[in-house]
């Protein structure tokens, strides 16, 4: 099922961004993937799969936004590593 959600941009956000509308809602769904990913509330596979990238790359993007991995913990890191 797909769900649109419908987001009022004032034109100088565009315009400072130098952005259309598609670049704009590429960004933010990023960001809100990222976001979503770093509170814990989205796999990065969702994320990943949401975004149409691959995991690997959803998984640079979001340690360059400052997302923590791995919680240096024996469960995590069974998680993580059992999804390569």
């Amino acid at each position: 099922m797909k769900n649109t959600i419908q987001l009022d941009c004032p034109s100088e956000i565009l315009i400072s961004l130098h952005s259309d509308i598609e670049q704009f809602t590429e960004l933010m769904k990023l960001q809100t993937a990222i976001y979503l990913f770093k509170e814990h509330k989205i796999s990065s596979g969702t994320a990943a799969n949401w975004l149409n990238i691959p995991r690997v790359s959803f998984l640079n993007q979001a340690m360059e936004a400052g997302a923590v991995l791995l919680d240096d913990n024996d469960d995590d890191y069974r998680r993580e590593t059992s999804l390569l």
